[in-house]
């Protein structure tokens, strides 16, 4: 697709100074990045979206998104938002966006939202996937978007283990270093996991919040009760810990998904998918 020149004659007037505050859905291949959050001289999810509008509107953005994915973590549905000081209407920005970002970056949707609205802070629950190739020889395919376990896993130990997950509970267990927040308290709303014929398992996790790595975590820790190195039983003391070293191991990162964020409803509303 040929590369729209930057958005800046007369014919398309700015609309006040104060601008408006856009959204955009994000699905991205997160294998060739190192994480969402900009960092110099290497490639980020928020440094290409930046350089994608500053191409098409003459000037720097600051981006803001839900919450930051770690390298080699994927997206079906991340949020950013930024202020926009021109009138292009909302329906055209997927298409004008995608035109200048790498393939492995695509802007689903966009969005013209409240003037309060903020990617992160108006959130109020996310849903993230993970998967595992659970079989005796891996996938050539699906190497960058599965997790491989060649091991038995025992699935109904595993769905008893997150059982003991599923609620209002301290996760500090669950939490890696390198983000300190204010508490360490989630409620983990839903926690399933899913086998299918060919090997794959699906761990869906929904909550008001997660932590640094909650999610990998958490699935390094199923797998350990699976393999029979952990009982279902020993999670609650697991949790009462408080210590990650008492948890499993973090699942690789490629297996994770960013699979949606929830928001109040009437807060943002998304344009149609642009087909």
């Amino acid at each position: 697709m040929g590369i729209l020149k930057p958005i800046t004659d007369n014919k398309q007037p700015a609309t006040a100074s104060a601008g408006r505050n856009l959204a955009v859905l994000l699905e991205y291949d997160g294998t060739d990045f190192c994480g969402y959050q900009y960092q110099p001289q290497v490639r980020t999810i928020q440094g290409e979206l930046e350089n994608a509008l500053k191409r098409l509107f003459g000037r720097p953005f600051r981006v803001n998104a839900s919450g930051r994915t770690d390298a080699g973590v994927h997206a079906l549905g991340q949020v950013a938002g930024f202020i926009l000081e021109h009138d292009i209407q909302v329906e055209r920005l997927p298409l004008a966006l995608n035109s200048v970002l790498p393939r492995d970056i695509v802007v689903k949707r966009a969005a013209e939202a409240k003037l309060s609205f903020h990617p992160r802070y108006s959130a109020v629950g996310k849903i993230y996937r993970y998967c595992i190739i659970n079989r005796a020889q891996p996938s050539a395919l699906l190497r960058n978007y599965t997790a491989f376990i060649p091991y038995k896993l025992d699935i109904d130990a595993m769905k008893r283990a997150c059982s003991h997950l599923v609620g209002e509970r301290n996760f500090a267990s669950m939490m890696s270093s390198g983000s300190p927040v204010k508490s360490t308290v989630r409620n983990l709303r839903r926690l399933e996991v899913k086998c299918r014929s060919d090997g794959l398992l699906i761990f869906t996790a929904e909550a008001n919040g997660f932590l640094y790595q909650m999610v990998r975590n958490i699935v390094g820790t199923l797998v350990d009760v699976g393999r029979g190195r952990l009982l279902p039983e020993e999670i609650p003391h697991i949790l009462e810990a408080g210590d990650r070293k008492a948890a499993g191991p973090a699942a690789p990162p490629q297996g994770l998904y960013l699979q949606q964020v929830i928001y109040p409803e009437k807060i943002i509303r998304w344009c149609k998918d642009n087909a």
